[in-house]
């Protein structure tokens, strides 16, 4: 790939049926992003060789030998941006999802809102950011391959524009009909991924749910998303306004605890406001 030469809309394209689970797609992937060679296990993962903030794309291995690589799809409307209340989670000009850690709060909503369950938290951090692939964005940005496909020996990923990607699928999908499940998935679901795959297996695993539409998925974090900003300013209101009220209530309690209290009569004196006492010069002036 030549310098200045990175597609209009950068896509991959992962064949299964090529993909023979060497890992070095893995390897490639976790020298490039600087990432310890060993795994181990992390909280909330389900096996060792799963995605984490330590491999951020892994082999997954289904019966019968079949091999399926997972990565993050890179959503052409991606539900990850739309949920983050900070710009942390960013489409960048070029497509690819890419992540800035300076921003990030810590709050997760990227992990909720993706439909791929791809993002994975950094519990060895103090601040838990969040990490996933990038597409190798710097490397796109150079004119290179990404780092997996670079080192893939079966071709079993390729870069290219999407558009082509899609025409080759199908070219594939109809000169193999016996050999793929005649989908290519990510071409639609979600409002279509930058990460595609045909494949001899249904590859639904990999969503959240067998029932992804075609509808991005912004379109509904934002009707909820939109709301947070007069929530937040509402129950700022409502909490400063209480906060006030019982700071008033303690200064005032405090202020008349403080007050000297009054002193009690001594025995035989009259006391004030007493209309029936008299004193000796009273007794005097009736004598």
């Amino acid at each position: 790939m030549s310098e200045h030469s990175l597609p209009k809309t950068p896509a991959i394209l992962i064949d299964t049926t090529r993909c023979t689970g060497c890992e070095k797609c893995v390897r490639a992937c976790k020298l490039e992003n600087g990432l310890p060679l060993r795994d181990r296990p992390w909280r909330g993962q389900g096996a060792v060789d799963g995605l984490s903030a330590t491999r951020f794309c892994t082999i997954l291995r289904r019966p019968d030998d079949h091999f399926v690589r997972q990565q993050c799809r890179h959503c052409l409307e991606p539900a990850c941006v739309s949920a983050c209340l900070v710009g942390a989670m960013q489409k960048s000009p070029e497509g690819p999802v890419i992540y800035d850690g300076g921003r990030c709060i810590g709050c997760r909503y990227c992990m909720v809102a993706c439909p791929y369950g791809i993002p994975r938290c950094d519990w060895d951090r103090a601040v838990s950011y969040v990490r996933k692939c990038t597409m190798c964005y710097p490397r796109l940005q150079e004119g290179k391959l990404p780092a997996c496909v670079e080192a893939c020996p079966e071709k079993a990923a390729i870069f290219g524009n999407r558009d082509e990607l899609l025409a080759e699928a199908h070219r594939r999908l109809e000169a193999g009909r016996e050999k793929y499940v005649q989908k290519v998935y990510g071409e639609h679901e979600v409002g279509g991924t930058s990460v595609l795959y045909i494949s001899d297996i249904p590859l639904e695993f990999l969503a959240w749910g067998p029932d992804l539409d075609d509808r991005p998925l912004p379109e509904l974090t934002w009707a909820s998303l939109k709301k947070v900003p007069p929530v937040i300013l509402g129950m700022g209101g409502l909490m400063a306004g209480t906060y006030w009220i019982i700071g008033r209530r303690m200064k005032l309690a405090a202020q008349g605890g403080s007050a000297p209290a009054p002193s009690e009569p001594q025995a035989g004196e009259p006391q004030a406001g007493d209309s029936t006492s008299t004193t000796q010069g009273d007794r005097d002036d009736h004598d």
